[in-house]
């Protein structure tokens, strides 16, 4: 009755193990403290961005895919339509032929012996009352009585078909007129389009022309200015040269009380100054040895706490590891829990049939109780 140690379902397992990963790639970008600290995943960002882009293209593959399907069972439907409406025209057709042909007036039997008004209907009707069949107590038309009533309906008839005749040759001279509109509307749309493919062509050819001399005014200005550059490098560097043509042959030096500034000591003249001492440059490098130092202790201190954010996050990585096995391992007991429980069930159910079968329903109804039992109920 129950199903005991089943299978596990493949596509169960594989939404299983495929969480797992995912939870797996969380944890790492989570207690990873360079990632979270310095900035956001754009690995697990590019993948979304993929995954979106992969996705909106196979929707549009399978929107295509349904509009054609769409079209073709369109052309279908519309296929059956026309046969159908072609059976259906010439089935009418044939019972209509058949009636033309098979079910005339003329040939009708419509004397009936048993007919009641037979000899009623052997008299004409009269339109007054001097009638060779008419005696002298007999009426035969009354005022207001229309005698000529199958003439009328024969003429509204042939009327109501002049009209319809005249209604579909309007018709059809509608529907020409309309299809005619349609042929002339039809060359206004390819003329309106040419002239819009003439207009785009001819704007196509103005912008490249505007382009190349765009290009050529852009060469001509790039030209003119690498000039100016040219020219502008030159002047300084012959202004370069005189300067040190001057430092080199002037009498000043670094070391004359000159240099130094009138109001502020501890600063120089830039014109008179020509460089640092060999002092100012020891302290200058000693310096630079103290913040070089620093920066390698705080580097050292960096990897230090980095470690210590890994291991916490392999010892988490751990921890998350054993509560899934301690997991598992309770749903592989409540699983076995439950297979014992449905087998005790199941031989609880199968010993209430055998004592339903063996000791309830031992006597069972003959055709002869069945036909007493009819017999009572009628």
């Amino acid at each position: 009755m129950f199903k005991l140690d089943l299978p596990p379902d493949p596509k169960e397992v594989a939404a299983i193990e495929a969480r797992r990963n995912r939870e797996k790639e969380r944890q790492s970008r989570i207690f990873n403290a360079r990632t979270r600290v310095i900035g956001v995943d754009v690995e697990a960002l590019n993948s979304q961005v993929e995954e979106r882009r992969l996705q909106e293209a196979a929707e549009r593959s399978k929107d295509a895919a349904y509009g054609t399907n769409q079209v073709q069972y369109d052309l279908v439907a519309q296929m059956l339509e026309k046969e159908e409406a072609e059976r259906t025209r010439r089935l009418a057709k044939k019972v209509q032929d058949f009636r033309e042909q098979k079910q005339q007036l003329r040939n009708r039997c419509e004397f009936d012996p048993l007919d009641p008004d037979r000899f009623w209907n052997e008299f004409p009707a009269c339109h007054n009352d001097s009638g060779p069949y008419c005696g002298l107590t007999s009426l035969q038309y009354l005022s207001g009585e229309d005698l000529d009533r199958a003439a009328c309906l024969r003429m509204q008839q042939e009327q109501f078909r002049s009209s319809l005749e005249k209604q579909l040759h309007e018709q059809q001279l509608a529907r020409i007129e309309e299809q005619r509109i349609e042929m002339l509307n039809d060359q206004l749309r390819l003329a309106m389009d040419t002239r819009a493919a003439q207009l785009a062509k001819l704007e196509e050819s103005c912008r490249i022309a505007m382009m190349s001399a765009m290009a050529k005014a852009n060469k001509a200005q790039a030209a003119e200015l690498a000039e100016q550059q040219r020219r502008e490098h030159k002047r300084k560097q012959d202004a370069n040269f005189m300067e040190i043509q001057n430092q080199i042959s002037s009498d000043l030096t670094k070391k004359h009380p000159i240099a130094q500034h009138s109001v502020a000591p501890q600063r120089v003249q830039p014109h008179c100054w020509k460089g640092i001492t060999p002092e100012q440059r020891a302290a200058i490098k000693k310096a630079q040895e103290v913040q070089r130092q620093e920066k390698e202790a705080q580097r050292e201190a960096e990897r230090a706490h980095n470690a210590e954010w890994e291991g916490q996050a392999v010892c988490l990585a751990q921890a998350t590891m054993e509560l899934e096995e301690q997991e598992r391992q309770l749903g592989a007991e409540f699983r076995r829990g439950l297979g014992s429980f449905n087998q005790q069930l199941a031989k609880e159910q199968k010993a209430q049939q055998n004592y339903l079968n063996s000791i309830i329903y031992t006597n069972e109804p003959t055709a002869q109780y069945y036909l007493q039992f009819n017999t009572s109920s009628r």
